[in-house]
């Protein structure tokens, strides 16, 4: 069994484990507080011009001029608010994070996060601009995660429309390559994940209207074959092929994932030969692979090294290893404790959340990863993630809005 340590100081009497337990009861209804939901209303036509304006820029991981672009505009909104702004190398990452705080008179710290990057390449915001069709609107990385900053950067307008101050310190950090790992934001996020009481991951919002309360972990498999080269026509049975040996590595090295501890292992990527008239004798295999608990990563890396002892091809070496990106970020009483916090807030709307766990792997396990209660998917909810039809639905930003706005206040009033 896997335990989260959570320091005792954060929130458990605040919040209170019972929290927890009110999961699985509808939320009891009770008025809107009218005027934050006034707010959250009438931003949303100025939120989906912002949105608009996000989507129309590429911003795929490495697309510096893009991530640039989005930058300024971002942190043009951010100065208006007044916020202390600090821009971070993302090395080896592109670019540099965005960390904006705002100083408040209470004692509630809260971090917000989001990303700027998304998994499209050049060219596709020309291709699919941003465009509303009935109650949806589509476009590269509308809801994954141009959607979450928009609701971060309304969320906190709405706080300054209300002279709400009644926190200790609210951070907005932005990430330039969240899709590929966060490799170059990982120590940033982690230093200000500690130093805050909570953390709200701008993930989007599931298509059922839900929140993230656990995640997998990722990481990636590397299967490398070294045979032997060979005329394909006059000779093959003198190479070693390693194109036909890494196919036999991936067919039994997929076999390693295990349903009942939901660990998937798919082999993705490869790279090979380079002429059909020639035995290859290099080829590489990439596999992704995701995990509940870190413990399953540790077998997967054993089982690769174990079972690519058995080779189709004699004389062929073979060569596995396993590299970590995103650790678990398993359920615990701290996050369901806020989740329940969430859903009594929808609750004022008649609105009810789903908590649900994610495949999926993201910036939230890192600030969970040091012990700080986080919840995710407090964005604007959407769907088909990661594809050309990615949509977000009109009609959740304000109860979004609503709901994110209402959670910093929450929040921000707790006593440490």
């Amino acid at each position: 069994m896997t335990f989260l340590w959570i320091r005792p100081s954060r929130w458990g009497a605040a919040l209170g484990l019972a929290g927890a337990c009110c999961l699985a009861a509808a939320p009891a209804r009770a008025e809107p507080q009218a005027e934050v939901y006034q707010l959250a209303r009438l931003a949303q036509p100025e939120a989906l011009q912002l949105l608009e304006r996000l989507v129309n820029i590429d911003t795929g991981t490495g697309d510096e001029e893009g991530l640039s672009r989005l930058s300024d505009i971002v942190l043009g909104e951010l100065k208006a608010l007044g916020a202390k702004i600090e821009l971070v190398s993302a090395q080896p990452g592109p670019g540099h994070n965005i960390v904006a705080t705002f100083t408040g008179e209470g004692q509630g710290r809260i971090l917000l996060m989001a990303h700027m990057d998304t998994v499209f390449k050049a060219g596709t915001a020309k291709a699919k601009p941003f465009r509303i069709e009935g109650d949806r609107a589509y476009g590269p990385g509308v809801m994954d995660d141009k959607g979450g900053i928009v609701a971060g950067l309304y969320a906190l307008k709405i706080l300054q429309q209300l002279h709400f101050k009644d926190y200790g310190r609210i951070t907005l950090l932005l990430n330039t390559h969240e899709e590929t790992g966060s490799a170059g934001t990982r120590a940033l996020i982690e230093k200000t994940a500690r130093e805050h009481d909570v953390t709200l991951n701008l993930e989007p919002g599931r298509p059922a209207d839900g929140l993230v309360v656990w995640r997998k972990g990722s990481g990636t498999a590397k299967v490398e074959v070294f045979g032997k080269a060979a005329h394909a026509g006059v000779a093959p049975d003198s190479g070693r092929n390693a194109t036909m040996e890494v196919a036999h590595q991936i067919l039994q090295l997929g076999q390693l994932g295990d349903r009942a501890k939901e660990t998937t292992v798919n082999f993705t990527v490869i790279e090979t030969g380079k002429a059909t008239n020639v035995i290859p004798d290099h080829a590489v295999a990439y596999g992704d692979v995701r995990a509940a608990v870190p413990e399953e990563f540790d077998r997967v890396e054993r089982d690769l090294a174990r079972i690519s002892e058995n080779r189709l091809i004699a004389d062929t070496q073979v060569k596995t290893s396993l590299s970590r990106s995103f650790p678990p970020m398993p359920r615990n009483p701290q996050s369901e404790a806020l989740a329940a916090q969430a859903q009594t807030i929808y609750g004022e709307l008649g609105r009810r959340l789903t908590l649900e766990g994610s495949g999926g792997a993201a910036d939230a396990s890192f600030s969970a990863g040091v012990g700080t209660p986080t919840l995710d998917g407090l964005g604007i909810v959407g769907g088909n993630i990661h594809t050309p039809d990615e949509y977000a639905e009109v009609q959740s930003v304000t109860p979004r809005l609503y709901l994110l706005a209402r959670m910093l206040m929450v929040l921000g009033r707790q006593k440490k």
